[in-house]
C-alpha cells in the first residue's frame, strides 16, 4: 500500500457571510511562485460562491480574501457557483465550475489572463433532458442501467418542470491541447466521460447529439472496484507525467450509513487519453479522521486540486463538505504502483480516437 500523509485541515469556514456554512472543493494552481486556491464557499441556504486564498508553500497561507472573487450573476447559476477546477492552457486560465440554478447543475467556464479579472463563458455541457439523452444513447443498444437509476429523478421532475435537465458536472480540462484539440472530462453518473474539440465553439447541440449517439466511445472510466462501485467522477486536473496522464478522481460506494467518497487514481495515455493504462484497485485515501467522517455531508474526501513539488504530490480536497484539507505522497511511488496494476489490453477502452496517433510528447 502507498504511504499517504494526511497533512490536516488547511482552511475552515469563517463568520463571513459568504463562507459561514462551509469551505470545500478547491481549485489549485501554481503560478508566479505562489499557489493560488479558488475554493467553494457556502453561505446560509446553500448558496455558493468562489473564495480565494494564496499560499507561499503547499501548506503555508499567505493571503485570504474576505469577499468572493466569483459569485452568481446569471440565471443559470443563481443558486450557486460550485466546485471549481483550474488549469492554464497557453496564456489563458480555464476555471470550470458547476453552475446551479436551484434545479439544474451543469458545467460552466470562466477564463482569465491574470487570475484576477474573469470572463464567464457560460454553460459548456449539454443542455438536454434525460429522456432525450437516453433516446440518443440507446440508439445502438441498451446503456448501463445505472444511468436510468441515477437520472430517474430528473426524468420524473421534468414531467412537472419543462426546464429540468440532466445534470452534467465535474468539468475538468487537460492542461494543454492534445494533438491540437482541447480535452475535458465531465460526469454524467455513473461514469466519467471525455470530450475533445478543436474549439469551444464546436460544442453545439448537433455536436452533443452525435456525442451521445456514440456514448460508449466517450466513457473513459466506469466504476470497477468496490470502493467506487456506486459511481465515480473527476477530481483534480490531469497531471502530465512520462508514464501518462495521472488522474486523481473520486469514487463512491454505498453503505448502511450512506455514501462514502474516496480519492482514487488512474493513468491515461498521453497521446490518446481515451485509453486507460492503469488504475489503483483500492482507494488512494478515504475518510478516516473525525473531520472527514462528520460534517455537512459525512464520509467525504473529495479531491479537486493538486500540485507537484519535487517528488511530492499534494492533493487538496474537501473534507465532509465543510473543510479544505491536504494529503501528500510520493508521485513516483504512485506511478510505480499504478504501473503494477495495468489494464489488460483486451479490455482497454480505445475511444473514438483509437487509431494510431503521432507521439507528440
Amino acid at each position: 500500500m502507498l504511504a499517504v500523509k494526511k497533512e490536516g485541515i488547511l482552511l475552515q469556514k469563517t463568520q463571513l457571510g459568504f463562507e459561514c456554512e462551509g469551505v470545500l472543493n478547491p481549485a489549485v494552481i501554481s503560478y508566479n511562485n505562489s499557489i493560488h486556491i479558488f475554493y467553494r464557499a457556502v453561505a446560509k441556504g446553500n448558496y455558493s460562491s468562489i473564495g480565494y486564498c494564496k499560499l507561499s508553500g503547499p501548506l503555508q497561507i499567505e493571503q485570504r480574501f474576505d469577499t468572493p472573487v466569483l459569485f452568481p450573476q446569471f440565471d443559470y447559476e443563481v443558486h450557486g457557483v460550485e466546485d471549481p477546477r483550474i488549469v492554464k492552457i497557453d496564456d489563458l486560465f480555464y476555471l470550470t465550475y458547476t453552475a446551479y440554478d436551484g434545479s439544474n447543475a451543469l458545467g460552466a467556464l470562466a477564463v482569465s489572463t491574470d487570475l484576477i479579472n474573469w470572463e464567464k463563458k457560460g454553460i459548456i455541457t449539454p443542455q438536454i433532458t434525460y429522456d432525450a439523452f437516453r433516446h440518443l444513447a440507446e440508439s445502438k443498444g441498451k446503456i448501463n442501467k445505472k444511468y436510468l437509476r441515477f437520472n430517474e429523478d430528473f426524468r420524473l421532475r421534468a414531467q412537472q418542470d419543462n426546464k429540468m435537465l440532466m445534470w452534467d458536472k465535474n468539468v475538468i480540462f487537460f492542461p494543454r491541447r492534445i494533438n491540437g484539440m482541447l480535452h475535458f472530462l465531465h460526469r454524467i453518473r455513473p461514469d466519467i466521460q471525455l470530450t475533445a474539440v478543436n474549439e469551444l465553439t464546436d460544442l453545439t447541440p448537433e455536436f452533443w447529439q452525435n456525442y451521445f449517439l456514440h456514448l460508449d466511445d466517450n466513457i473513459i472510466l466506469a466504476p470497477k472496484h468496490k470502493h467506487e462501485v456506486s459511481y465515480i467522477g473527476g477530481g483534480c486536473p490531469p497531471i502530465e507525467t512520462a508514464e501518462g496522464w495521472l488522474l486523481i478522481y473520486h469514487g463512491v460506494h454505498d453503505t448502511v450509513k450512506g455514501y462514502v467518497y474516496c480519492a482514487c487514481a488512474a493513468l491515461l495515455d498521453l497521446n490518446n487519453p481515451f485509453i486507460e493504462i492503469a488504475r489503483l484497485p483500492y482507494a488512494l485515501f478515504k475518510p478516516e479522521l473525525e473531520w472527514e467522517l462528520k460534517g455537512e455531508v459525512n464520509n467525504v474526501c473529495f479531491p479537486t486540486g493538486a500540485i507537484v513539488e519535487n517528488d511530492t504530490l499534494y492533493i487538496y480536497y474537501g473534507a465532509a463538505d465543510e473543510h479544505i484539507a491536504c494529503a501528500s505522497l510520493s508521485i513516483s511511488a504512485l506511478l510505480t504502483e499504478l504501473l503494477l496494476n495495468r489494464k489488460k489490453d483486451e479490455t482497454t477502452n480505445e475511444g473514438p480516437h483509437s487509431h494510431p496517433l503521432p507521439n507528440l510528447v
